[in-house]
């Protein structure tokens, strides 16, 4: 889209809202096709019509999220998903460079789905699941990560207390 067409729609969103915790963040895709001062001079347009926070996508070299992050003035998110064109920079890293916000959008599904694939073909090769148990959350693990027996607890207070 133009450089306006996408300021408008950050107008249209920033009238539309009805929240002031609602976030706006402005998507600039212009590095490779228009170049670092594109994806600049289109973030600074969107922070100028409202835009909360911007979303540099694709950078290629870590330098351009500290010039993006010291032009527009609003956090900044830094997107690290696999097999992209930016590289895998650390939150440390990219810290350093003023990023305020890293998405891996992809991550933990593209794991999910490896192992998932690793799963269903052990079950049609053996006909059991059995030898990749060592691949599985069982449940007494998710029960301590989402510390799911406060929680039951608690719901086991609130409707006795009544009775």
């Amino acid at each position: 889209v133009t450089q306006q067409e996408m300021v408008d729609r950050i107008k249209a969103a920033v009238d539309a809202k009805t929240d002031s915790n609602f976030v706006v963040m402005a998507r600039t895709d212009a590095l490779q096709k228009e170049g670092l001062q594109a994806v600049i001079d289109r973030a600074c347009a969107c922070v100028e019509a409202g835009a909360d926070a911007i979303f540099a996508e694709a950078m290629t070299d870590i330098t351009m999220y500290k010039t993006v992050c010291d032009a527009v003035g609003v956090p900044v998110l830094a997107n690290i998903t696999e097999f992209g064109d930016t590289p895998y920079y650390t939150t440390e890293e990219l810290g350093e460079q003023g990023i305020s916000m890293v998405l891996y959008p992809l991550s933990a599904t593209r794991a999910m789905q490896k192992a998932a694939l690793e799963v269903f073909q052990a079950i049609r090769k053996d006909g059991t699941q059995v030898n990749v148990l060592d691949k599985m959350q069982q449940r007494k693990e998710l029960y301590e990560f989402l510390d799911y027996h406060t929680f039951e607890n608690t719901l086991d207070k609130l409707f006795t207390e009544g009775k």
